[in-house]
């Protein structure tokens, strides 16, 4: 009678202890699926204006209306996207904290000594939102009218070609280190602290060749005061069908798009990650979306999570690569 009182008790106690490891278990998945019930905080480490920051905009507010929320956008500009990364590196991982991430992280791992976050360790991916071309161009009036013709002359006039690009470190500026080094061309790369002053220095004749976003430039394209030798991407921009890209102007195996995308705390709830990602691909869907976007030089793409871990992985990498080459100083 004993044994049998013993072994019930033993067998109360074990459903007992499974439905008190239950109960919280239950209680996370109630609040994964009544997700989001408040606001959510976009993080976008770029000033307002930019093609970074309408990009965020845009597709914030597609995915408001899939989650049954309001994406605030939060302004937090500073080199390398540091101040705004760290935000969110740091924010509790509940999904109401998102980073709008970008290949200037990317670059970041490799431009600076240290990092107040490990972009691969504190961030989650979520997917990216968009690609966008960078662009090879000179002024309306400029003698060249082929990029051949700008490799051309550097290989025979070493170190007189001019390009202009913005800041050290940014992806202009690298991604015209990679040019001269996939083209075999000795040319000196001017750094300008704006876009702007790189259309001045263009316009002026103070530089060749600038190699620019192609977003904020298409209007100067469109007016006739620029003109576009090529594109860095792997594929010609739809609205400028008949500007080659740089690998079909001569150079093999050179491709460059900037990009964004999204990305939340490390340990962020899977299924918030996922519900995230969903919004931003029925965002990035709709012709409403996609038309904004190229409109700014953007061409709208979606993806998984995994699809950006392995883009950013590959990023680190190929970017820290063409720091060293070009033996720019870690800051």
């Amino acid at each position: 009678m004993n044994g049998t009182h013993s072994s019930a008790s033993r067998i109360r106690r074990r459903r007992l202890l499974a439905t008190a490891l239950a109960l919280p278990a239950a209680g996370l998945a109630r609040a994964q699926a009544a997700w989001p019930t408040k606001p959510i905080t976009l993080i976008v480490p770029f000033a307002p204006g930019g093609i970074a920051d309408i990009t965020a905009r845009t597709v914030a507010q597609a995915m408001s209306k899939s989650l049954g929320q309001t994406l605030v956008i939060d302004n937090r500009p500073s080199a390398g996207s540091i101040v705004g990364t760290q935000a969110v590196a740091k924010a509790a991982p509940d999904g109401y904290t998102v980073l709008l991430m970008s290949n200037s992280n990317a670059v970041s791992e490799g431009l600076f000594r240290k990092l107040p976050f490990n972009v691969t360790r504190d961030l989650a991916p979520v997917g990216t939102l968009g690609f966008f071309d960078l662009a090879a161009f000179v002024d309306a009036g400029s003698r060249f009218k082929r990029l051949a013709e700008v490799i051309a002359y550097a290989k025979a006039n070493p170190g007189k070609l001019t390009i202009g690009t913005i800041s050290i470190g940014s992806t202009q500026h690298l991604a015209a280190e990679l040019f001269k080094t996939s083209a075999g061309m000795d040319a000196v790369i001017v750094p300008y602290k704006s876009s702007a002053a790189v259309l001045s220095a263009l316009r002026g004749g103070e530089i060749d060749v600038g190699f620019e976003i192609l977003g904020p430039f298409l209007s100067q394209v469109s007016g006739g005061t620029l003109r576009t030798l090529a594109v860095t991407s792997d594929q010609r921009f739809p609205t400028l069908a008949d500007v080659p890209t740089v690998q079909e102007a001569g150079v093999r195996g050179y491709s460059v798009a900037s990009w964004n995308a999204l990305a939340v705390p490390a340990a962020t709830p899977a299924a918030v990650v996922a519900r995230l990602n969903q919004a931003a691909n029925e965002a990035l869907s709709t012709p409403a979306v996609q038309q904004q976007l190229q409109k700014l030089g953007v061409r709208a793409q979606g993806g998984t999570p995994q699809a950006l871990q392995s883009l950013l992985a590959s990023e680190i990498k190929r970017w820290a690569q063409v720091m060293a080459d070009a033996k720019i100083e870690r800051q």
